[in-house]
């Protein structure tokens, strides 16, 4: 690959794919929990919202996701206060509890971030993240 073309990709929009169960309800979860903005609905079944710099695509896939990890992930400038403001949408936080992984008040301290997730409606694990000084 040319350095010319690693460059293009380094300024390049990175889209974020979301595989969803039913585009509905998932969408309902993206605007009236999360806030995001009616996204564009693309001919190939793709549902898109604009994030920043970013996009995520939710797309219908029968069987959804089976990820384990981390999907997404949103920094915030305030992650208590991000929170609470999910929270009374109706999103529900995860809580951990394991020798070397604990949450309190739903917030996690690893490293250089805190860090707090929450599943969408159709499993995806998102997290709210917020970069410590």
């Amino acid at each position: 690959m040319s350095t010319q073309s690693m460059v293009a990709l380094a300024e390049s929009q990175v889209t974020c794919m979301l595989p969803v169960k039913d585009l509905n309800r998932a969408r309902r979860f993206y605007e009236q929990a999360l806030g995001l903005e009616a996204g564009a609905a693309k001919p190939d079944g793709k549902f898109v919202y604009r994030c920043g710099g970013t996009e995520i695509a939710l797309f219908p896939k029968a069987e959804g996701t089976k990820a384990q990890h981390t999907a997404l992930s949103f920094r915030v400038d305030d992650i208590g206060r991000s929170i609470a403001a999910l929270k009374a949408r109706g999103v529900k936080f995860a809580d951990y509890d394991y020798p070397d992984f604990k949450t309190v008040e739903h917030v996690c301290v690893l490293g250089s971030e805190k860090a707090a997730w929450f599943e969408d409606t159709e499993g995806n694990i998102l997290c709210l993240h917020e970069d410590l000084a």
